[in-house]
């Protein structure tokens, strides 16, 4: 059996500037947040952000009640193609427009044949939205309130292919791994960490870059009221899984930083991964008797 090959995708040819956004939306105020994302979206323009990133579920907010209670408030419809045609996100188009970047905006949506799901709005610098990817691994009571996602998805940003994942999806490894064989240079994580989490956060997508040699942007929501409470620690990995920038456990921040195709590349020569893995692992063998 011979290993299937990586998709081969031009590398980037320039630096990438990224931010990765903490922040504290509030329960069931879709159009509030979406005016804090809107400035948030205007403080990583003005560092020279081409991509930023906001936490899972921040225009509705991570808050399973509210989600539960009042679902009419709390989605945004998307029409077949993927298309977010919402009043209520004008502020996020405008500031998408403004500062002449892509902006990935947690959200609940609801699709044309029903399904609910938690997901990644991707804003162009156009101001158009779509619903660029449905996560597809849903944690604990998640699945009371939405449908799982059917396939992974990627943004192509001055010929940067990123990756698309939301929480959980990063706590497992073949989620990551998938994107990197397709190509991936970066994956992109909008989540939402509870407090006392911070290592398992710390981990996960620390190891998803490593793993991969690929750059990881994770965003968090932060702060909250109890028994939702968040714990930041939004980041940018480099490829091999070192923080280029980290917010604290509290408060809002924008992280910004730069992806970098030279370390992308050298790294990726460095550390072989993706090309030596075998197809096989060998499993499953008999148990060896001691």
């Amino acid at each position: 059996m011979t290993t299937p090959p990586v998709t081969s995708a031009p590398p980037p040819p320039t630096p990438l500037t990224v931010a990765a956004v903490q922040a504290d939306p509030t329960p069931g105020d879709l159009p509030g947040n979406a005016t804090t994302a809107a400035r948030l979206l205007a403080r990583a323009a003005g560092q020279g952000t081409r991509v930023a990133v906001l936490p899972e579920l921040f225009l509705p907010a991570y808050h399973p009640p509210t989600l539960a209670a009042d679902p009419a408030g709390t989605d945004v419809a998307a029409t077949d193609d993927g298309t977010v045609d919402d009043p209520r996100l004008d502020p996020v188009r405008a500031a998408a427009r403004d500062g002449r970047l892509t902006a990935v905006v947690g959200a609940a949506v609801r699709h044309p044949d029903g399904r609910r799901t938690i997901s990644a709005l991707v804003v162009d610098p156009t101001g158009a939205v779509r619903a660029g990817y449905d996560k597809q691994q849903l944690w604990g009571g998640e699945r009371d309130l939405f449908d799982p996602g059917r396939r992974g998805a990627s943004l192509l940003v001055d010929g940067w292919r990123l990756a698309l994942g939301i929480c959980y999806d990063g706590c497992f490894p073949e989620h990551a791994r998938a994107a990197a064989l397709d190509g991936a240079h970066g994956y992109l994580c909008p989540s939402g960490y509870l407090a006392g989490s911070a290592h398992r956060r710390d981990l996960y997508y620390a190891a998803r870059a490593l793993d991969n040699t690929m750059y990881v942007v994770f965003a968090n929501a932060v702060d909250g009221a109890e028994p939702w409470r968040f714990n930041g620690g939004a980041a940018v990995y480099d490829p091999q899984g070192r923080p280029l920038a980290r917010g604290a456990d509290s408060g809002e921040d924008v992280l910004v930083a730069t992806l970098d195709p030279a370390v992308l590349a050298a790294t990726r020569s460095a550390h072989t991964m993706l090309a030596d893995r075998p197809a096989d692992q060998g499993f499953p063998r008999s148990a060896l008797s001691a």
